[in-house]
């Protein structure tokens, strides 16, 4: 009877939270998304040889698509609180499975344009960091960071697994069927959606992992695209959006906005062969993988503020040496570049995502979605102004000169991002109460409160008292949280 006992036990103890399986279908979906990225660098030259079309045609679809990818992710955010995540996410699957398959069959350039440009990026936005931030806040009240780093990586894992495939494949078959696979591709996906995504852990019966309460459903959210635009005015009226907003803009610059339309060119006026610096990029996205990953598991440990400023101020550091180590040939200066590049590429998103949440409590999502929204603005004005740079220097050393100043800007934006004291959320009545505390000296139990609904300014104070340290270092009762820790009173 005994080993029966612990035999039972051990399986409970071993039995994996439904939390990690939402995390790896929502990872499955952004992996997909992640492949359709690299597929408009792989087609320009086909297209160009098979219809006669101008570079500059092919490459407005792919304008089109970063520049929706960018401002879609914000109204998706608003819309998955609204009819439920699983339903936007297989939308946006059906989205980009149909744009890919009708590019296959397309004849002239509006098409392209119609179909990769704008059914791809609006299926594809709807799959960004910011749904990696509603999956994470509705399913980890642990670990949160950690998973959104994962899930953030999961993009670049997309295009470093179909890359090297869609490549080959593109060389030996033409480009119409790596196109038909990855539609393919995101219809499984999809399918995989249907049966294992749920919207919240109350539908599959379980707590957030982590948490010791369990959380029921909140009602749907009406009017999801007002609700967005709403969320925006408001920020826009308080100087944490316009750090963070500012920051990422500088974010995407310095990374996907001058690397994939600017590496490859920047290597060639160094003698670097084509096959080389593809290598190198796709070693980039290893790297930046881990960095994700180890980003969010800083940020679950120390003030995100910190992690942030570190992660810029060393891309900084990387970008101004860059020109000192390109050669004609891989070399081991060339590689610890890419390996210390890679590591701060994405790591900069954990800790932008939990200030977001921070500062704006359940609004965070979608107030990240828009700073994501000048993430892609930045990365399509580097990518014009970096080929422009290059034109009219003959160099791109200038370009790595200036973002790198860029990268020092946004290290001193980082800390003076003020997360508020308290998180408050509406009651029944439409008056706020406290719910969590976060640690920051003097936390105010009125000013920097992100709810709409008036604050309880008594009880509020009166319980933050007895929960944190004051500036005075005097402590009442209760636990003192950790910097940039929140406690529960």
């Amino acid at each position: 009877m005994a080993p029966s006992t612990s035999t039972h036990t051990r399986s409970a103890h071993i039995r994996i939270h439904r939390a990690w399986l939402m995390a790896a279908v929502a990872g499955a979906a952004i992996v997909t998304a992640g492949a359709f990225t690299t597929v408009p660098g792989l087609l320009v030259t086909p297209l160009h040889q098979e219809y006669g079309w101008g570079r500059g045609q092919i490459a407005l679809a792919a304008s089109v698509n970063m520049v929706l990818f960018g401002l879609t992710a914000p109204f998706a955010a608003a819309l998955m609180d609204r009819i439920g995540t699983r339903r936007v996410v297989m939308g946006a699957l059906l989205l980009v499975a149909a744009g890919a398959l009708l590019t296959g069959v397309m004849t002239r350039p509006w098409q392209l344009v119609a179909y990769w440009g704008v059914l791809i990026g609006l299926g594809s936005g709807c799959l960004t960091m910011t749904f990696a931030a509603g999956v994470t806040a509705r399913w980890f009240d642990r670990r949160r960071s950690l998973v959104t780093g994962a899930l953030s990586s999961a993009s670049h894992l997309g295009q470093l697994l179909f890359l090297p495939l869609l490549a080959r494949s593109v060389d030996h078959q033409g480009w119409r069927p790596p196109v038909v696979t990855l539609a393919l591709v995101a219809l499984a996906v999809a399918a995989l959606v249907f049966l294992l995504l749920r919207d919240h852990p109350a539908e599959a019966g379980v707590k957030p992992y982590g948490a010791a309460e369990f959380v029921e459903k909140p009602p749907p959210a009406a009017g999801a695209a007002a609700r967005t635009l709403k969320v925006l005015l408001r920020a826009v009226r308080t100087g944490p959006f316009w750090l963070l907003a500012g920051a990422f803009a500088l974010c995407g610059a310095s990374t996907n906005g001058v690397m994939w339309s600017n590496w490859a060119p920047a290597a060639h006026d160094h003698g670097m062969r084509a096959t080389a610096a593809a290598s190198l990029l796709s070693l980039i996205g290893i790297f930046s993988a881990l960095g994700a990953l180890l980003a969010g598991w800083l940020t679950d440990r120390f003030d995100p503020r910190r992690v942030l400023t570190v992660c810029f101020a060393v891309r900084a550091l990387t970008l101004l040496a860059l020109p000192l180590v390109f050669a004609s040939t891989v070399t081991a200066p060339m590689l610890l570049f890419v390996a210390v590049y890679g590591l701060v590429d994405v790591a900069t998103v954990p800790p932008v995502i939990e200030l977001a949440r921070r500062v704006y409590g359940e609004d965070g999502p979608i107030v990240f979605g828009w700073t994501n929204a000048a993430h892609q603005l930045g990365a399509g004005a580097s990518a014009f102004l970096g080929a422009t740079a290059r034109d009219a220097f003959g160099t791109y050393d200038v370009v790595w000169a200036a973002l790198a100043a860029g990268c020092l800007g946004a290290a001193l934006l980082a800390p003076a991002v003020r997360m508020r004291g308290h998180t408050c959320r509406p009651d029944a009545s439409g008056r706020a109460t406290l719910v969590k505390v976060e640690y920051e000296g003097v936390p105010c139990p009125r000013s920097g409160c992100w709810s709409s609904a008036p604050c309880v300014c008594t009880a509020a104070r009166t319980a933050i008292r007895s929960a944190t340290t004051w500036s005075t270092g005097a402590r009442t009762s209760g636990p003192t949280p950790s910097p940039g820790r929140s406690i529960t009173p």
